[in-house]
């Protein structure tokens, strides 16, 4: 599986797993916890290689802004673009995932 798709089966899984048990969510929050490394180096290496496509087109084009533009409408910026979202994702799902943990633990020890 890829990252992203484990990110993907994580993110159905909460959404739509109905009441997820606090071993599962607490397993979930680690794995994503560890993904969320996968997605920096993913990000640090998206990053390098957008910078030497906007480099070449800044070489090529006289105005920076056209240059920009199209530098953004490459491959290399997609998938720089599609890392820092992945990244979002995997940070808000580990959110969630700490307050429903949160709640489950509030929930316990209420019922005590």
């Amino acid at each position: 599986m890829t990252v992203r798709s484990r990110i993907k089966s994580a993110q159905v899984e909460i959404r739509d797993g109905g009441e997820l048990l606090p071993a599962r969510a607490a397993q979930l929050l680690m794995e994503l916890t560890a993904l969320l490394g996968n997605c920096a180096e993913e990000i640090r290496l998206a990053d390098f290689l957008y910078a030497h496509v906007l480099l070449d087109e800044l070489e090529r084009n006289e105005k920076a802004n056209r240059a920009r533009i199209r530098a953004e409408t490459s491959p290399e910026y997609a998938r720089k673009r599609e890392a820092r979202d992945a990244r979002e994702l995997v940070i808000e799902l580990i959110r969630s995932l700490k307050y429903l943990l949160r709640s489950a633990e509030e929930e316990m020890r209420l019922a005590r």
